[in-house]
């Protein structure tokens, strides 16, 4: 009975640390798209996403 007890706890634990680690990829997930977002925002309104396409199409077609 004693095994059976020691077993059950350690499923439940393990059960906890799952629910824990996919919450923890949920934050992770989001403040990558929080800098994805604002990085974006500051390469649209500099002009920067414009003049990186105008440098890679320039390259590929000369001229």
């Amino acid at each position: 009975m004693h095994l059976i007890r020691k077993f059950a706890e350690r499923v439940k634990s393990d059960a906890d640390e799952a629910g824990q680690t996919t919450a923890e990829y949920a934050l992770v997930i989001l403040g990558s798209a929080a800098i994805a977002t604002l990085l974006l925002t500051w390469a649209s309104k500099s002009g920067g996403i414009t003049k990186l396409f105008d440098m890679v199409v320039g390259r590929l077609i000369p001229g």
